[in-house]
C-alpha cells in the first residue's frame, strides 16, 4: 500500500546526460573513475557516486562490472536526484526505472537539459520494490523498457498505478505494446502503414527451416526468403542479419549461441537513387517530431554507420527533412502516425521507420528508451540543436501540462 508523499531522501549524482556527453566528446573518464574507486575503498563514497561509477564503467565498455556496482548500490539506496541548473525547480519529475544496463531506461536527463525541472529517479527492484512512502513529486513517468529484465519492475509499478497520487505517464501496462511481435499485432491493419510480421522463432525451428524440414509459413504466414533475423532481446543491430536462403540461415545459426530469435520478411526500402533512408521520430503527447534521418547505401542502417558527418550532401538533405517535416513527411503520414500513437497509448516513445517503395510508412520498431540527445557538433550539424530543443520543449511542456492535469486536446480546445 502506498502511503502519502514525503520529503525525498535522495542521493545526488552527476548523472547520465553529463557523463555520457563527456564520453561522447572523448573526455578521459579514468581520473574520475579512480577518484570514485578511492572513495569506495575508503568507505566514504555516497550512493550517488556509486551509481555514477556504475555508469562510467559501462561507458568504458565494462558492462558487467558496471551492473554489479549498480545492483550493489541499489540494494541499499533507490532514490537519486539529478539537480536542475535553475535556482529554484519549476517542476519535480519522478522517473521510475529498473535495475538494467544504461540503455534499458529512457534517458530522460537529455530531454530535460536546460530546463528548470528537477529529476528524481526511483529504481524499482525485485528485492526493494516501491517504498511505502513515495517521494514528493509533481508528475511521474515510467522509464523502464519493455525488455525481459524490466518485467518485474513494470509489474510492481502496474500494481501500484491505480492508487498513484500524482499523474503517471507512460503507464507500465502499455510499455509491453512496444515488444516487436506485440507491436505488429497492434498496427497490422492500419491503412498507409507497412509493418512486417515480426515472429518469435526458436533455434530448433530455424534449424528445421535451414535443413528444409519445415517451410517459412510454418513460422508465420508471410515469412519468406530473404528474411531478417535477430536474437530476441537485442537492440542497436546486435546479431541483425539479412538471410537470403536456407544456407545463409544455417551459417547464421552456426555463428550464434542464442536460443530465441525474431524473424521478419525483408523489405527493400531503397529510394530510386539506390540509397536507404531511415528515420527516427520522437512521439510526444501524440505529435511526431523529426529526430534524425540516416542516409546510406546499406539497408542495415543506423545513424552511426551512415557516416552523416562526412557528407555535406547527406546533411543538407537531413536539414531539409527537418525543416519541412510538419508539412511534408508528417503531413503525408498523418493518419498512420495519429492512429499508431493512439493504439500504442504512450505519452512518449520513439519510432524507427522509413517510407517503402509504395510510399507507405514502413515501421521497423518503436521503443521508449532510444537516446534523443543534443550532443552532435553544432558546427557540423547546425540544423540539429534547434530541432532537439524543439523536442525537449515539447517534452517539458507535456510534463507541465500533465502535472496540472491538462491533456494536449484540452490545450487545443482552449486555444
Amino acid at each position: 500500500m502506498l502511503h502519502p508523499l514525503a520529503a525525498p531522501n535522495y542521493a545526488d549524482r552527476i548523472g547520465f546526460a553529463h557523463l555520457t556527453r563527456q564520453a561522447f566528446e572523448g573526455v578521459d573518464l579514468h581520473p574520475l573513475r579512480e577518484r570514485l574507486l578511492a572513495r569506495i575503498a575508503e568507505g566514504t563514497a555516497l550512493a550517488g557516486e556509486g551509481l555514477d561509477l556504475s555508469l562510467i564503467a559501462q561507458l568504458m565498455g565494462e558492462k558487467e562490472a558496471g551492473l554489479v556496482i549498480q545492483s550493489e548500490v541499489l540494494s541499499f539506496h533507490q532514490l537519486f536526484r539529478t539537480p536542475t541548473a535553475a535556482p529554484k525547480p519549476g517542476l519535480r519529475v519522478l522517473a521510475l526505472a529498473a535495475d538494467i544496463d544504461m540503455g534499458g531506461n529512457t534517458p530522460i536527463e537529455f530531454l530535460l537539459e536546460g530546463s528548470d525541472i528537477e529529476l528524481l529517479t526511483l529504481y524499482v527492484t525485485k528485492t526493494s520494490g516501491l517504498p511505502e512512502t513515495l517521494p514528493e513529486h509533481d508528475v511521474a513517468i515510467v522509464v523502464a523498457s519493455d525488455s525481459e529484465e524490466c518485467r518485474e519492475a513494470l509489474a510492481l509499478i502496474e500494481k501500484a498505478a491505480p492508487r498513484w497520487p500524482r499523474p503517471l505517464l507512460n503507464r507500465p501496462e502499455l510499455i509491453g505494446n512496444l515488444d516487436r511481435d506485440k507491436l505488429y499485432r497492434l498496427l497490422a491493419d492500419l491503412p498507409g502503414l507497412d509493418i512486417p510480421v515480426t515472429a518469435h522463432a526458436t533455434r530448433a525451428q530455424l534449424s528445421a527451416l535451414a535443413a528444409g524440414r519445415i517451410a517459412c509459413a510454418e513460422i508465420t504466414d508471410e515469412l519468406h526468403f530473404p528474411m531478417i533475423a535477430r536474437p530476441r532481446g537485442t537492440h542497436a543491430g546486435v546479431g541483425l542479419a539479412k538471410l537470403d536462403d536456407a544456407a545463409a540461415l544455417a551459417a547464421y545459426l552456426a555463428e550464434r549461441q542464442e536460443q530465441d530469435f525474431f524473424v521478419a520478411r525483408f523489405v527493400d526500402y531503397a529510394s530510386p537513387d539506390g540509397l536507404y533512408r531511415k528515420i527516427r521520430l520522437t512521439m510526444v503527447d501524440g505529435k511526431p517530431y523529426a529526430c534524425h534521418m540516416a542516409i546510406a547505401d546499406r539497408w542495415d542502417i543506423w545513424y552511426l554507420n551512415a557516416y552523416m558527418a562526412f557528407s555535406e550532401e547527406k546533411r543538407a538533405e537531413e536539414a531539409i527533412f527537418m525543416q519541412d517535416f510538419d508539412r511534408a513527411f508528417a503531413a503525408r503520414h498523418r493518419h498512420a502516425l495519429d492512429e499508431m500513437s493512439r493504439r500504442v497509448g504512450l505519452d512518449y516513445f520513439i519510432v524507427d521507420c522509413a517510407e517503402n517503395q509504395n510510399g507507405e510508412l514502413l515501421v521497423f520498431e518503436a521503443d521508449n528508451t532510444a537516446v534523443v540527445h543534443n550532443m552532435d557538433s553544432p558546427v557540423v550539424f547546425p540544423y540539429k540543436p534547434p530541432q532537439m530543443r524543439k523536442i525537449f520543449a515539447a517534452f517539458t511542456a507535456m510534463l507541465s501540462r500533465r502535472a496540472k492535469g491538462i491533456a494536449e486536446a484540452d490545450v487545443g480546445t482552449a486555444a
